[in-house]
């Protein structure tokens, strides 16, 4: 068409789709499109702007690697995979949260009560619960792939001195639906601000911290795939977290216990001195198709 204008562009933009094309696919693409070009009669896009947005995306791919996904980080800061998340979340589960940018596959197998604490120092959490069906009922055979920051604030991927499945491990439950390992507790930490999410950042004048929290991606036969997190409630960004992954439900409490309750079945690398931490939380899966 040679009558192309700033009226007209999006239709004739929708208007080169062919008939074959998936109506999904047709549904997302027109509503980007009138989006996408909305935005830029809105707020006037020059050239210098459209060309420092290309810039922006061509050094995005500079700081993508198989460790490190600066698009999911991007994704992220601007609320996009929380509101993702949120939309596809059924209330009669645990909230999904923010998978985040560092995730790796291939964890090891690690039975219940597994030390994934090891050398390292800090205060020893015992974290616990079941994985049941929105009745309550426990699950045997679930898998929940967990990892964590060491208390440097570095998952394995960012840290060279870190094995490349230090504080990762995958349990799967028996027919309680337990799960559980003691491990170090997690502390509160800044996502990578030396790429271009960080500028971002930067420009639009927000900190880069996270409140500290455990991942959790839980999966069984029959019930949908949940990623998710949980957050201690007395962590500093509990109310600020720069990618938006906490929920109300994923807010849980460290108990104090003393050291002589350690229950027995369960790995300990080091002494207790007087007490430990204890976080007991319960992971509730809906059905597949719920």
């Amino acid at each position: 068409m040679r009558n192309v204008t700033q009226d007209n562009i999006t239709d004739v933009f929708l208007g080169y789709f062919g008939k074959e094309t998936d109506p999904r696919m047709r549904e997302v693409m027109e509503s980007l499109a009138r989006h996408l070009h909305e935005f830029a009669k809105e707020v006037k896009l020059t050239h210098a702007e459209w060309q420092t947005g290309i810039a922006f995306l061509e050094r995005m791919t500079e700081f993508t690697d198989a460790e490190r996904h600066e698009f999911v980080l991007l994704s992220d800061v601007l609320g996009l995979s929380s509101l993702v998340d949120m939309i596809n979340s059924n209330p009669q589960g645990t909230s999904s949260s923010v998978l985040g940018p560092f995730h790796i596959t291939g964890a090891p197998d690690i039975p219940l009560g597994h030390d994934m604490k090891r050398h390292y120092e800090g205060e020893v959490l015992l974290a616990c619960g079941r994985i049941t069906d929105t009745e309550g009922e426990p699950i045997e055979g679930a898998k929940i792939d967990i990892w964590q920051t060491a208390p440097n604030g570095l998952y394995s991927s960012q840290d060279p001195d870190q094995d490349t499945y230090s504080f990762h491990g995958i349990q799967t439950t028996g027919a309680d639906g337990k799960y559980g390992f003691t491990t170090v507790k997690p502390v509160s930490y800044t996502v990578p601000t030396d790429g271009p999410v960080g500028d971002i950042l930067t420009a639009t004048g927000r900190h880069p911290w996270r409140p500290s929290h455990l991942h959790y991606i839980v999966t069984a036969p029959g019930y949908r795939q949940l990623v998710t997190e949980i957050f201690p409630d007395d962590d500093p960004y509990l109310d600020q977290d720069t990618v938006f992954g906490v929920r109300e439900d994923l807010v849980m409490k460290y108990v104090e216990q003393a050291a002589e309750t350690f229950p027995d079945g369960y790995e300990l690398s080091g002494n207790i001195a007087e007490q430990y931490l204890m976080a007991d939380f319960d992971l509730k899966l809906v059905e597949e198709g719920g």
